[in-house]
């Protein structure tokens, strides 16, 4: 009878030693999924330090994609039409000034990428 209840202690701690195992697996690769789709850890620095992310920062100042002349634009538009002398908001104002600040930050990494990629092509 001990050597039946050994045997089955045995065999239940490896099922549940397997099963552990296994969600610890799939837990590892989910957080690894989940840092790469927010842009990793040098766009999280840059989210703490604005107090803003990319996609807010794209949805404030209504741009699709990372343009330069389009963002200058929007901004100079936001900022005018929210000035404080003209009836706007201060609050809106200084989010679009935000924006502005998080998506320049954004085109200037993209900028020095491309400048690094040129850079290994080169050599």
């Amino acid at each position: 009878m001990a050597k039946y209840l050994a045997q089955l202690i045995l065999v239940g701690s490896q099922v549940v030693g397997r099963a552990f195992a296994r969600a610890l697996k799939q837990e590892l690769a989910a957080s690894q999924a989940a840092a790469q789709s927010t842009g990793g850890p040098r766009r999280a620095a840059t989210n703490a330090r604005t107090g803003i992310t990319l996609e807010e920062a794209q949805q404030i100042l209504d741009v699709d994609k990372l343009d330069p002349e389009l963002v200058k634009s929007k901004y100079e538009h936001l900022f005018g039409v929210n000035d404080k002398s003209k009836g706007g908001s201060f609050y809106l104002q200084s989010k679009v000034v935000r924006a502005k600040e998080r998506l320049d930050e954004e085109l200037e990494a993209v900028q020095d990428g491309v400048k690094k990629t040129r850079n290994r092509h080169e050599n």
